[in-house]
This record gives structure tokens, sequence and C-alpha cells, in this order.
């Protein structure tokens, strides 16, 4: 499983580079509606994707070097992912942008791989964070 997430950490930062390389350089290949509202609202994005790059970045110099931070930046991924997965699924059911637009299945596809892969991170934290935490310390009964 720990490759397996590693290998999602490392799809992520790079999804994030090429939808936002995408985005700025010819939108109109991911845009679902060409409405100012709409790129408003994916403008806001950019700096919530970074903060999620990063987090995953984090996790996987931590899981590759073995080092009990992968746990916290793992979290921090996967929250980061639930939050974004939570405020991009609410606008594209309020605004039709599944059933609307070349862009559409993109965002759908998006949407699903945000959930799966943040639950998955999280699961993955949540087993390894007694492992993370006692290491180095021995047991004592109480």
């Amino acid at each position: 499983m720990r490759r397996t997430v590693q290998a999602m950490l490392a799809i992520a930062i790079l999804i994030d580079i090429a939808y936002w390389s995408t985005w700025f350089l010819d939108r109109d290949v991911l845009a679902s509606e060409h409405t100012r509202t709409y790129y408003d609202f994916e403008n806001a994005f950019p700096l919530a994707d970074l903060w999620l790059g990063v987090a995953c970045a984090l996790a996987l110099v931590g899981l590759v070097r073995d080092n009990r931070s992968a746990v916290f930046w793992l979290t921090c991924a996967g929250s980061a992912g639930l939050y974004l997965f939570g405020m991009d699924l609410l606008y594209d059911v309020e605004h039709g942008i599944f059933t609307a637009g070349g862009g559409n299945a993109i965002e759908a596809v998006i949407v699903a791989l945000t959930l799966v892969f943040s639950v998955t991170v999280l699961r993955y934290a949540w087993t390894r964070f007694d492992a993370a935490f006692d290491s180095g310390r021995r047991r004592t009964a109480p």
C-alpha cells in the first residue's frame, strides 16, 4: 500500500501542475463554461491547489525517507483534498457543470479522483499514526 500511496502522491502533483498549466495557457481545453462567474470560481483555486501540491510533495518525501513527518503531511494532503472536493462538487452540482460544456467529463474525473485520493491518503495516514509516534518509545504498563 505504501508504494500505491507514493504513486498517488506523485500523480496528484503531476495532475496539479498539468491542470493549472493548461488552465492558464488554454483554458478552453478544460472549461465547462465560459462565463465570468465560472472563471472567477476556478481562479480562486490555484493557491489551495498549491497548498495541496506542497503537502503531497512533503508527504512523498517523508514516505521515501521513512520519516514520521509523513503522517502529518499525509493528513494535510488528505484533508486539503477533501476540502477541495467538497468545494468543487458543490459548485459543479449547483451549476450543472457535469452536464454542460466540453470540460464536464474532465471535471467529473477530477472530482472523483480527488475524493478517492483524499480518502485513501487519510486512511493510510490513520493506520500509520501509532507507528509514527511510538517509534523510539517503549510502552510501559499503566
